[in-house]
């Protein structure tokens, strides 16, 4: 009789486990806000390199990058050998759409 509820207990924790640790790996929706990329203009507009906050913002409006690139006003900021750079120097892969 133990060893039966040692063995339930033990199931019931590793589905515990699992269930939460499914939680963990979601990932919050980005919204899409060209605005959020301010950080990076500096970089853009000047020799000086991207700021950690401007990488960080990059590696968050990542998945929006594609969208960027569609919108015509958008893209001659993004879609160019500056902006490039700054990405490649963030760490942050720059898409093929």
């Amino acid at each position: 009789m133990h060893r039966f509820s040692f063995v339930s207990l033990c199931a019931v924790a590793l589905a515990a486990v699992m269930m939460f640790s499914g939680e963990t790996r979601m990932v919050e929706a980005v919204t899409c806000d060209v605005s959020e990329l301010s950080p990076c203009m500096a970089a853009i507009t000047s020799p000086i390199p991207p700021s950690t906050t401007c990488c960080s913002k990059l590696k968050e409006q990542k998945p929006c990058f594609c969208q960027y690139l569609k919108n015509p006003t958008i893209k001659q900021f993004v879609d160019t050998p500056k902006a490039k750079k700054i990405a490649s120097t963030c760490g942050v892969e720059y898409p093929q759409c």
